[in-house]
């Protein structure tokens, strides 16, 4: 298989025309060619939705699972096999609203590996209801009067619960994206890359114009990426300006350092024949 098509498909992606599902997927093979790795040392875990179908469409290992459920999964790989490059991805819904109390225990549990959400505002598979990030008063078939509650912030719940690599993309610059994306997979620990996604079917409010006039990169302003309070203070500026890039990078030890299970080698390389758990199960069942 030539170098720059290892990660293509047969399959062809269904996502509507001009969705920032493209983009996204374009800058994830980017990263893993410029990160020079192959297919098999690479795997991929998913939600549902439309993110959901990036493992299909991708030519890596990967598990579409269930509904906010994309970080168990990709923890699980990680840990039973650590020598891969582990990524889970899903929607802003998937992520922050089924799956947000795994977004928090990821966080603060930092097993190395990358996790990337497509934020648009809405559900755009159920055909557009509001999601957390969706702006305030916007209009949905379950919010048709406009919806009461702010926008929640990733970025800023992701700094305080202790992730140790926290940045935001936009799925229109797939250039700068696919950099951030290759950093996160490099940086050891729990990396969360929020991006900006553009919906065209059922947000089209934010489109590719919306969002060019207000991106700014949070690299052009000398910006101190590891000093938490600034990326907490970056994150939560309140001006025309939204910023992408890398808010905050740590240097905290990955999970797995910690467990000397490990020292071994991988788990799914370990001989478990002459394990005996007879003196496990009559303690524990």
């Amino acid at each position: 298989m030539e170098n720059a098509t290892r990660f293509n498909t047969i399959a062809k992606p269904t996502w509507c025309p001009g969705c920032g599902n493209f983009g996204i997927q374009s800058a994830i093979k980017k990263a893993l060619l410029s990160l020079d790795l192959q297919p098999y040392e690479v795997a991929i875990s998913s939600g549902i939705g439309c993110s959901g179908k990036i493992p299909h469409w991708i030519n890596v290992y990967g598990v579409h699972g269930l509904h906010g459920r994309a970080l168990p999964v990709a923890a699980g790989l990680k840990l039973a096999n650590h020598k891969l490059v582990v990524i889970a991805e899903g929607g802003d819904g998937d992520g922050y609203s089924e799956g947000m109390g795994h977004f928090i225990h990821a966080c603060r549990r930092n097993v190395d590996l990358t996790y990337i959400v497509h934020n648009n505002g809405v559900y755009g598979l159920t055909t557009g209801q509001v999601s957390p990030t969706g702006d305030r008063g916007f209009a949905s078939s379950t919010t048709p009067h406009g919806v009461l509650e702010w926008p929640f912030e990733p970025l800023a719940l992701a700094i305080s619960a202790g992730a140790n690599f926290v940045a935001r993309g936009f799925s229109g610059d797939t250039k700068h994206l696919s950099g951030l994306i290759a950093e996160g997979i490099r940086h050891r620990g729990f990396s969360f890359i929020d991006i900006r996604q553009v919906c065209v079917s059922f947000n089209p409010a934010k489109s590719y114009k919306w969002y060019q006039e207000r991106i700014c990169k949070i690299e052009d302003e000398d910006h101190d990426a590891t000093d938490r309070t600034k990326a907490a203070a970056a994150v939560l500026r309140d001006d025309e300006c939204l910023p992408v890039g890398v808010f905050y990078r740590g240097s905290k030890p990955a999970h797995e350092d910690g467990l000397p299970q490990l020292a071994a080698g991988a788990l799914v390389e370990q001989n478990i024949t002459d394990i005996d758990v007879h003196t496990l199960m009559d303690e524990l069942v």
